[in-house]
């Protein structure tokens, strides 16, 4: 029996968010290109906590006209609802984004990375981003589903 042929599977640390081995850890395949603002994979054990799909509304259920005023409602709505789990931002192993315009996405990447970066910090979870032709609530233009472990 001979060994698969591809890419080997690397466990890479992040001393930014990893304090110790028991954190998240970032899945990244020897040769393949270092994703930037995102995870290719990651590898947690620990308590889930896991969120609904998240949209920007405040906390009278108002939602900005701004795409990126909602993403940085959403997140920080993210946060909070991790709080509640016992969950930091660091915790996060994966983010599910739906969009109603991935143009306007990535039209504000620069925006919607310092936005990022100050709710979340410099960890970035696996990630996947998705169009969709409307949301439930008809004024948002942006929801996230999230996914953290908590370590034991």
């Amino acid at each position: 029996m001979t060994a698969p042929k591809g890419p080997t599977l690397s466990v890479v640390p992040n001393p930014k968010t990893d304090t110790s081995s028991s954190g998240p850890q970032v899945l990244q395949p020897s040769g393949w290109p270092i994703p930037k603002g995102y995870a290719n994979g990651m590898v947690a054990d620990g308590r889930l906590v896991v969120t609904g799909g998240v949209i920007g509304w405040d906390t009278e259920g108002h939602l900005a006209p701004d795409f990126v005023a909602q993403v940085r409602q959403t997140l920080s709505n993210i946060a909070d609802i991790l709080a509640e789990g016992g969950a930091r931002p660091e915790h996060l192993v994966r983010l599910t984004w739906y969009v109603v315009d991935i143009e306007e996405y990535l039209a504000s990447l620069k925006e919607l990375g310092r936005a990022y970066r100050e709710i979340f910090g410099a960890h970035y979870p696996a990630m996947a981003l998705v169009q969709v032709v409307r949301l439930v609530e008809k004024a948002a233009r942006v929801e996230i589903e999230a996914t953290a472990v908590v370590p034991r």
